[in-house]
């Protein structure tokens, strides 16, 4: 059977879908005009969503790494986190927090710390649905529960991981964080609450208010896909802001790919050459910064 056409319109449906204002109903029944049957549509909607079973790049048992599950003190209780470390790396490490998207703390979220764990990082990735009961299996639910979030709670308990981790027995102190989507927004917010944040890289994440920019003391790395409209229109006003202040800080456009470029779950979006090379900017960039 051949495989089904995936157009950017529908990817562009799937991201009004997860990021605005469709219902899944909704999707569907454009996803169906779009595709010209109900099959070809329910054949389409999980190349472009993401699949947990391509989730795993690192196995959860690879004996290169120590993983554990954690919590730390954050509002209204406490926070559930994934941390990796490698095992042949003894002492204390530089630290990154990886902040998921809109479907929480999943598969693929784990499978990107152990990655980053790999790379010679502590690296520990909070679960920022705890205060609701934590991430749910549905995803809809998922992102339904993250729009519900308090905004100033959530930076709270991503300054709150960062006091954790001050004092983390394998930590250097020196603290970076990286954010996909939903995170890579909430990771330019944390840049702009929290002085201490040594490095932050935010792929495709929108952009925080610019009179927030003079409070960033963050080196920035800014990843955007070329056909991201929603996210790209917010990207002339943060640079001009963030030259005004004479901000340490880099911004790639990835031309011809789409939002979540990075995501190797979702087979329509994820495009590999910009995903390796964003990647090794960020790894080399976090190991330049978090010394």
């Amino acid at each position: 059977m051949d495989k089904p056409k995936i157009t950017q319109a529908m990817i562009d449906a799937y991201d009004e879908y997860t990021h605005l204002t469709l219902d899944r109903r909704d999707f569907m029944r454009k996803l169906q005009l779009l595709a010209g049957s109900a099959g070809a549509a329910a054949a389409i909607a999980p190349l472009i969503g993401a699949s947990a079973a391509q989730a795993e790049i690192i196995a959860p048992d690879d004996n290169r790494l120590e993983t554990a599950t954690t919590t730390y003190r954050g509002a209204p209780g406490e926070i559930s986190a994934y941390i990796a470390a490698p095992k042949n790396r003894p002492g204390k490490l530089p630290t990154v927090i990886v902040i998921h998207e809109n479907r929480g703390l999943n598969d693929h979220i784990r499978d990107v710390t152990r990655r980053m764990a790999l790379e010679g990082f502590l690296a520990i990735a909070p679960d920022l649905l705890s205060p609701s009961g934590g991430t749910p299996a549905n995803e809809d639910q998922a992102r339904e529960d993250i729009s519900k979030l308090d905004q100033p709670m959530t930076t709270s308990n991503l300054i709150a991981a960062m006091a954790f981790l001050r004092t983390h027995p394998r930590s250097t102190g020196a603290i970076g964080a990286v954010g996909f989507c939903w995170g890579g927004k909430q990771v330019n917010l944390l840049a702009a609450a929290a002085p201490e944040l040594k490095a932050a890289v935010a792929y495709y994440g929108a952009q925080p208010p610019v009179e927030d920019v003079p409070k960033i003391k963050a080196a920035l790395l800014l990843h955007y896909a070329g056909l991201d409209d929603r996210i790209n229109k917010g990207i002339d006003a943060f640079k001009q802001a963030l030259d005004a202040d004479k901000k340490d800080f880099q911004i790639f456009i990835y031309d011809g790919v789409n939002h979540a470029f990075n995501n190797d779950a979702s087979a329509a979006r994820y495009d590999k050459k910009a995903a390796d090379l964003a990647w090794s900017r960020t790894v080399e960039f976090l190991k330049q910064k978090l010394v």
